[in-house]
Order: C-alpha cells, then sequence, then structure tokens
C-alpha cells in the first residue's frame, strides 16, 4: 500500500491573519478540496488533552465485556446512536456494493440538545433527534465525549468560515442551516486481527461521508484511512502529528454542484505482520440541520445550472445511512422506522 500525505493547511493564520492571509489559507482549501476531496489541517486550536482524555475513555469502554456494551446498544431503527457491536454494518451498500460485514465496533452520538421528544420512531423524518445513549461505565465516558464533541463543533464553525471565503459566498448563507445542526461523533474500534479477513471484507469498506466535513483522528497504525486517486489506487492517507485528516462530504459536494468532491475512501486490513494491533479512531461528521435544504450555492451554478434536484439532509442522508445499516442494497429511508435486528 502507497502512503501519501494529503495536502497539509494551517488554518490558525486565517483566524489572526489580514484578508490577503485568509484568502490565500482559503484558496488552499479550495484546491485541495477540488483536487482530492481530502486535507488535513493543524493549527486548529484543539485541545490536545481533549483528545487525548478522549481516547483513553474510548479505549475503557471498549475493552469491557460485551454484555456491558450492549445495554447502551444503538436502536432497532438503526439510527447512529448508542454501541454498534462487531461487524454490524457495512459501508459499501451505501455506494451500492455489496461487501461482507465491517471489521469494527463502534458508539455514537448526536448533539445532546436532542432529548427524544421530537423523535417519532415510525417517522423516518425524525429519526435524526433520536435521543443519546449513555452508558454507564465507564463514569468518565459521558463528559469526556461531551467535551470532545464541544471542540469538535467549534472546529466545524470554523472551517464553515473558511469554507465561506472559499466559495465565495457570505458566511450568513450557512447560519440557518447550522442552527440545530444534526453532526455525529462516532468512536470506533478496529479490533487487531487474529484471524484472515473473508474475501473484500474490509475495517471500513469503500464509501463516501454523508455530511460536509469529517474530522478524523486516529491511531498512527497499519490498516488505516486509504482514499481513491483519481487514477484508481487506493494510497493510505498519512495525518500530521496533533492535526485532523478532512474530507468533504457529499451533502457539501451537491452543495458545490461537484465543484468540490466527495472522494471513495475506506479503512485497510493491516499487513500479514502487523494485524495484532488494535485502532481507535475519534470521527466527527460535520453536518447541517436534519432539515436544511441542500441545492447548490449560488457562486457554484457554472454555465450549465444545478446539476442536482434539491434535498433535504434528513432524505439524503437517510437513504445512504440505511443501507449501509441493514447491509442492503434496496434499503430506503422509510426503514428508518422498521424495527429490524
Amino acid at each position: 500500500m502507497v502512503s501519501s500525505s494529503v495536502p497539509i493547511i494551517n488554518i490558525e493564520p486565517y483566524f489572526s491573519g489580514d484578508e490577503r492571509t485568509k484568502q490565500s489559507i482559503a484558496k488552499e482549501l479550495d484546491m485541495a478540496c477540488c483536487d482530492i476531496g481530502f486535507f488535513a489541517i493543524t493549527g486548529h486550536g484543539i485541545d490536545e488533552d481533549v483528545i487525548t482524555r478522549a481516547r483513553e475513555t474510548v479505549v475503557d469502554f471498549f475493552s469491557q465485556p460485551l454484555e456491558e456494551k450492549l445495554k447502551v446498544e444503538r436502536p432497532p431503527e438503526k439510527v447512529s446512536r448508542g454501541y454498534n457491536r462487531l461487524m454490524d454494518r457495512s459501508l459499501s451498500y451505501s455506494i451500492g456494493k455489496e461487501a461482507p460485514p465491517d471489521l469494527q465496533e463502534a458508539f455514537a452520538f448526536g448533539p445532546e440538545e436532542f432529548t427524544g421528544k421530537d423523535w417519532i420512531k415510525n417517522d423516518p423524518s425524525t429519526a435524526m433527534m433520536a435521543p443519546n445513549r449513555w452508558p454507564n461505565n465507564p463514569p468518565e465516558f459521558y463528559p469526556r465525549m461531551i467535551d470532545y464533541a464541544g471542540a469538535m463543533k467549534l472546529l466545524g464553525e470554523r472551517i464553515l468560515d473558511i469554507i465561506a471565503t472559499a466559495l465565495n459566498v457570505d458566511r450568513h448563507y450557512f447560519d440557518d442551516k447550522f442552527d440545530h445542526q444534526s453532526s455525529v461523533s462516532r468512536v470506533v474500534r478496529y479490533p487487531a486481527q487474529k484471524e484472515l479477513a473473508e474475501a473484500g471484507q474490509l475495517r471500513a469498506g469503500e464509501h463516501t461521508d454523508y455530511g460536509t466535513v469529517t474530522f478524523l483522528r486516529g491511531d498512527a497504525v497499519p490498516g488505516g484511512t486509504e482514499i481513491m486517486t483519481r487514477d484508481g489506487e487506493w494510497v493510505e492517507v498519512i495525518c500530521p502529528p496533533g492535526g485532523f485528516v478532512c474530507n468533504i462530504g457529499d451533502a457539501l459536494a451537491r452543495w458545490t454542484n461537484n465543484r468540490w468532491r466527495s472522494t471513495l475512501h475506506r479503512v485497510g486490513n493491516p499487513p500479514p505482520d502487523k494485524q495484532n494491533v488494535d485502532r481507535i479512531s475519534l470521527v466527527h461528521f460535520h453536518s447541517p440541520n436534519h432539515d436544511a435544504l441542500i441545492e447548490c450555492i449560488p457562486t457554484c451554478l457554472g454555465d450549465k445550472g444545478p446539476k442536482f434536484e434539491p434535498i433535504t439532509f434528513a432524505d439524503h442522508y437517510l437513504g445512504k445511512v440505511m443501507k449501509a445499516a441493514h447491509a442492503r442494497l434496496n434499503a430506503k429511508v422509510s426503514d428508518a422506522a422498521k424495527r429490524t435486528a
């Protein structure tokens, strides 16, 4: 597997420099998003202790017996809340490709403002407002995850500032689309592989992300994120120390009329001589409001106009996540209301 460092952007000067500096950093972002849809950021302002403490408690959570983790298993409606047991989904189905279950277990949660009062179990349009499912153990899990998610939400707002400059759109364009956002944080354990994977089975099958920008901090061990190049080759992404790997999701690609790329990626398996190590990843999927209308940003219209019909983020997101969760190519939005195992 070839390794590649994606463009690394120090975003700190955007918030401390003059207008020329802001435009320069926004141009770097624009070039990366047009070219490969992936980049890394440094100078992000996130307290490294917040990330360290979050990772520590994630390891403690996954180290518990299965019966303890299953106390907060995700709902039967398969929304992104609570614990995902090992191999309970296949991400490749979200792009219409059959594959064996992914070699991972995970825990996901959304904004705490969603208390469940707006979640109607037989109404798929409300699925993204399901309440979180928090474990009692380890006891520091909840406060540390809340600290992590809060920091990542602020980072998402900072990236939106740069995105608006890069796309030459007023920053207020995004205000009413992110004021009750449906972002999801997902912490993942890719276990050491003591047996050979099935043919075509990966830690995470090939897919594109569904939201605006994904922020990833994964352990620097073999078997990490790989992206598909324009030449059709898979290359492994290297994260700079203390930074985050970021990528454009489908919603932002649609918003930009495909000016920016939502790139196919996956999490590969480690080589045979390095399969005895777990990998922990902290992932934050920055996403708009569930009812935000995803339609072409005016500055991205081009000569031929919009390439996509407008769609709410909930319909866009659920159509993809249901295929991955149910591991069926014919899964659809309405399946969010079904209580299938």
